[in-house]
C-alpha cells in the first residue's frame, strides 16, 4: 500500500503538528497505546486511554487508577512521537534505547526498583519459563540481530523473524513487548513490501503462540499470518479518515 502509507505518514505529521485529536494520528496513538499496554496487563480502558491522550486527564471513577498504568500510557504516546521524529534514521541500538527511555522515563515504580531506563537490563529476566539473553549477552546479540536485519530483504516474514528474535533477547528489564511492537510498526511504515499493522489485545493469545512457535520451532508462520490479518484490520479502520 505505498500510496496509503505516504498518505498515512503525511497525516501523522500534519495532525500532530496541529494538535489534531480527531484524525488518524490520534486514532493510531490511542489504538497502539491501549492495545500494546493491555497486552502487558494495563487496566485502563479505551475511553480512559483516549481521555489521557486528548486532554491529559482521566474520567471520574469510583475505581482507583494504577499509577504505573497511567505513566506507561503517557510514555507510550511519547515513544510514538519519537518514532515519528526518527522515521528517516537507520535502526540502531541507540535509537531503540531512546524509544525505551521515552516509554519508561516517567514510571516511578521502575525507577524505585532500580531498573535501567533507556539502557539494557542489568539483571537476568525470563519470559514465563523461557530464559532470555543474559545482561552481558544483550549488546552483542542486539548487534548481531541488527546486522542480520540490515542485510535482509524487507518482507513481512523478515519483520516477523526480527520481532521474534528481539523478544527472545528481551534486552530491557521491562517494556520489551511495547518497544518491540513499536519497532515493527515503525518498520512497517518504512518499507513498501510491508503493510502497517497494530497487534490488538483481542489477538493476544495468537500473538503469544506465534512467539512461542519461533522459540520452539524456529518458525514464524503464525506471526506472519497474524500480522497480515492485523494489516487488513488497520487499513479498514484508517479508511474512515481518508
Amino acid at each position: 500500500m505505498p500510496d496509503f502509507k505516504k498518505w498515512l505518514i503525511e497525516r501523522f505529521m500534519i495532525e500532530r503538528k496541529r494538535f489534531d485529536r480527531s484524525g488518524v494520528y490520534a486514532y493510531t496513538q490511542r489504538a497502539m497505546a491501549y492495545n500494546s499496554n493491555k497486552i502487558e496487563g494495563s487496566t485502563l480502558t479505551p475511553e480512559q486511554t483516549a481521555s489521557l491522550f486528548d486532554n491529559g486527564t482521566l474520567p471520574k471513577s469510583d475505581d482507583y487508577y494504577r499509577a504505573k498504568d497511567v505513566e506507561e500510557m503517557n510514555g507510550h504516546f511519547l515513544m510514538f512521537n519519537y518514532m515519528l521524529d526518527t522515521l528517516d534514521e537507520k535502526l540502531s541500538q541507540e535509537l531503540i534505547k531512546r524509544m525505551h527511555y521515552e516509554l519508561k522515563s516517567g514510571v516511578f515504580e521502575d525507577r524505585a526498583n532500580g531498573y535501567a531506563i533507556g539502557d539494557y537490563k542489568k539483571r537476568p529476566n525470563m519470559i514465563g519459563m523461557y530464559r532470555t539473553a543474559l545482561p552481558a549477552e544483550v549488546e552483542p546479540e542486539m548487534e548481531k540481530l541488527l546486522r542480520w536485519y540490515d542485510e535482509q530483504e524487507k518482507t513481512l516474514e523478515t519483520l516477523a523473524r526480527f520481532h521474534a528474535r528481539y523478544e527472545s533477547i528481551h534486552p530491557f528489564q521491562d517494556g520489551n513487548g511495547r518497544t518491540g511492537r513499536m519497532l515493527i510498526f515503525r518498520e512497517s511504515l518504512k518499507y513498501s513490501d510491508i503493510d502497517p499493522f497494530i497487534i490488538l489485545d483481542k489477538n493476544r493469545n495468537t500473538y503469544l503462540e506465534g512467539l512461542k512457535q519461533f522459540r520452539e520451532e524456529d518458525k514464524v508462520d503464525g506471526l506472519v499470518a497474524l500480522m497480515r490479518e492485523e494489516s487488513a484490520e488497520y487499513f479498514d479502520q484508517c479508511k474512515y479518515f481518508m
